[in-house]
């Protein structure tokens, strides 16, 4: 396997592009909504041909082995190009957590499946009642012989249906002491008998979350993941994951990009442009980019993030939907029919209402604000 972490910068850069270049169509490229796992399937088996599929892996686990520098890099290309989201509630958050909490035999069986895209994992965290405040779930597992036992149901399950695997949290010390005691977590096949997948549609009708029921649904007791009742520990390295995954500038990019087209051709002179908000939204967009690479150089050069993450996913999620809310005001009030025959508003309406649960997903910004209230800047509690 080639040592890519050799290479220089530029010249790694270069050979990403021209790969991933000729293997994604441009129509999968750019898009505003999300692209579900099943169509890019052909090119996450391409992708994991090459070897690519899990740039930050261990090479033994079947990744590519790069250093944060090339990781990041890696990352960067792919944004840069458009390709949308691959399969990863497998490859960023799963992979690292059963490499981090898992059994041998876990790694030895689970990870090459995501590496092959065999596994397409979603995550079952939230519940009807357990959004934000996570440790509120009730969906129960009780041991019986050799299986674990769960009922209950999970909500806002992101692209449930186009995966065959979840992990998620179960309650199985129904009296805790606290209630961030008695949480475990477990790998479930989703082709389980007693499961049953319902997605939901969405603002901008497309079917990406679902809800999930569990009727006596059985586990196997090996599908337990870390300690029984300590399964907040791996929620909390999980979503610190999905913070720093989530504060990423692809979507914001992706946006800005857009509403400087819109400006850039006609939207000077339209009823809906305001020069002030257009000279904001970009300094706003700035501040983030400045932070972005701040913290990309802290963990090039060995840092490890923590609560501060939360800075990044804020600024990424409140920007992202005022920028599309300025290609909205400037598209014309046409724009908010998705559907409708202008193809130019009917964009801009989308990427409208993709951004709208970004300052929900991955917590929401009232929880972002009381981390970095609470852990970076140490302010007392009201």
């Amino acid at each position: 396997m080639a040592d890519y972490n050799s290479m220089p910068e530029a010249e790694f850069r270069a050979m990403v592009r021209e790969f991933v270049t000729g293997i994604f169509p441009p129509d999968l490229l750019h898009v505003a909504r999300r692209v579900g796992p099943l169509e890019v399937a052909q090119y996450n088996r391409q992708m994991a041909g090459k070897g690519w599929i899990a740039p930050a892996w261990p090479v033994e686990y079947g990744g590519m082995g790069l250093d944060v520098a090339h990781q990041i890099a890696f990352a960067e290309e792919l944004s840069a190009i458009g390709v949308p989201r691959l399969h990863e509630m497998g490859l960023v958050m799963l992979g690292p957590l059963l490499m981090q909490f898992g059994t041998e035999k876990q790694k030895q069986y689970y990870l090459p499946k995501i590496v092959s895209a065999e596994h397409v994992w979603c995550q079952g965290y939230s519940e009807p009642n357990a959004g934000s405040d996570l440790a509120s779930l009730r969906l129960a597992a009780l041991r019986e012989g050799k299986e674990w036992v769960l009922n209950g149901q999970k909500i806002w399950t992101t692209m449930a249906h186009q995966s065959n695997m979840m992990f998620l949290l179960a309650r199985t010390d129904p009296s805790p002491r606290i209630r961030q005691e008695g949480i475990s977590f477990f790998l479930v096949d989703l082709a389980a008998p007693g499961i049953t997948v319902r997605p939901i549609r969405t603002l901008s009708d497309e079917l990406e979350f679902c809800e999930v029921f569990f009727d006596n649904v059985r586990v196997p007791i090996e599908n337990l993941v870390g300690e029984l009742h300590k399964g907040w520990t791996i929620a909390k390295a999980l979503l610190g994951h999905e913070r720093l995954f989530v504060g990423s500038p692809r979507y914001v990019k992706g946006a800005m990009d857009r509403l400087d087209a819109l400006a850039a051709a006609s939207g000077r002179e339209a009823p809906g442009f305001s020069p002030d908000r257009y000279t904001k939204l970009h300094l706003d967009y700035q501040d983030f980019l400045a932070l972005y690479a701040d913290y990309s150089s802290f963990v090039k050069n060995g840092g490890e993030l923590g609560a501060e993450a939360s800075i990044l996913k804020l600024l990424s999620s409140e920007t992202y939907q005022a920028v599309t809310e300025e290609i909205l005001s400037m598209s014309a009030e046409a724009g908010v029919a998705a559907g409708g025959d202008n193809a130019e508003q009917a964009e801009a309406a989308t990427m409208f209402f993709q951004s709208r649960p970004s300052t929900i997903a991955g917590g929401t910004s009232q929880v972002q604000r009381n981390i970095i209230a609470k852990a970076v800047l140490n302010l007392p509690s009201a």
